[in-house]
């Protein structure tokens, strides 16, 4: 048997059951592709569900408010993607007249689809012959043909291209293409693959030489940077003794555009007490500052794919009354980062 074959008739027998996998309408298929970038599946089938059950259509995407969106993304992180959705939703309304785009050229035009998803979409739903490479296919083929080329590298990006496109099997692409990237996921796992019980195991060269914990070959990722913030907490009371803070939206490119937060002093290094009374001042426009104290004694340090983001909350209770303010209860109506997310579930208001 092929290896192909041995591919499918594992798949056939091992497939796990998945709710986009019940279907062909390309919307899903796109949506489930685009929530699963960066994803583990146990964590991206919710979504996939709400968005499903909050936006039946392309339509209802592509007419939903941006904040909409983002509040249902909220979590997922890669916030870029959730922007890249919204925006592609638009295009399929406008330049294709509502009809999702049926073939792999028209596919790439969308916001947010490169050669993986297209290739995806197109084959799945429409077994178009493009052949899909992610990071269980880049680990496959790099076990199975023990080939070290860096996978992230622009040489390895067109050879395993090319070599994924060749072992493909034609008669059966729409499943063929689900079924590698799902051998890669349970099977070939990147961490204790199931070697012993793999149907390609006789034939396999990082198996007969050895080499399965060292393939893939990745090139070195780039310099973690850090970041100190401090978040100010504003409340205010008034005289019923309703409680108010304020939230500020994220504006320009870079980490969480769009999303909302509380006011922010970035600094250099992990700031003191003192360091925030001074800050406060400028943050909240000469408001009467009454008290300031940390809520955290520990830096949370919450880490993203290239920064990590040493954090403080400030509780600053504010004496005058607060310009753009909103009832504590608002809170959790604005989409937010989840470092944020994650104190406004702690933190009793």
């Amino acid at each position: 048997m092929s290896f192909s074959g041995k591919i499918l008739d594992w798949y056939h027998k091992n497939k796990r059951v998945l709710p986009w996998r019940k279907t062909t309408d390309p919307y899903k298929i796109w949506l489930s592709e685009i929530i699963l970038q960066q994803t583990r599946v146990a964590q991206g089938t919710p979504y996939y569900l709400r968005f499903v059950e909050s936006f039946p259509t392309v339509g209802d995407l592509a007419n939903a408010k941006e904040e909409q969106v983002l509040k249902l993304w909220q979590g997922l992180g890669y916030y870029s993607r959730a922007r890249n959705l919204h925006a592609a939703a638009k295009m399929v309304m406008v330049e294709y007249k509502g009809k999702f785009p049926d073939n792999y050229k028209k596919l790439l035009t969308l916001k947010g689809v490169g050669d993986y998803t297209a290739s995806a979409i197109s084959s799945i739903c429409f077994n178009e012959p493009h052949a899909v490479v992610d990071g269980n296919v880049y680990r496959v083929l790099s076990r199975y043909y023990g080939i070290d080329i860096p996978i992230n590298s622009t040489e390895g990006i067109k050879y395993f291209k090319s070599l994924a496109q060749k072992v493909m099997n034609p008669e059966n692409i729409r499943d063929y293409n689900q079924a590698i990237m799902e051998f890669g996921a349970m099977q070939c796992s990147p961490k204790k693959p199931l070697c012993l019980l793999c149907p390609l195991s006789d034939s396999c060269v990082a198996l007969e030489k050895g080499l399965v914990d060292q393939l893939p070959v990745k090139l070195k990722k780039t310099k973690v940077s850090n970041r100190y913030f401090n978040y100010l907490i504003p409340i205010y009371k008034d005289a019923k003794n309703n409680k108010f803070t304020i939230l500020q939206q994220r504006k320009g490119k870079g980490i969480w555009q769009n999303l909302w937060e509380f006011p922010l002093i970035e600094s250099k290094a992990s700031l003191e007490l003192n360091d925030v009374i001074a800050g406060s001042n400028a943050v909240f426009d000469g408001a009467v500052v009454k008290d300031i104290h940390i809520y955290n004694d520990m830096d949370i340090v919450h880490k993203l794919s290239h920064q990590h983001l040493h954090t403080k909350f400030w509780i600053v209770d504010i004496e005058a009354d607060l310009t753009n303010k909103i009832p504590v209860e608002k809170v959790t109506e604005f989409p937010v980062p989840v470092l944020i997310a994650d104190f406004i579930k702690a933190f009793k208001f």
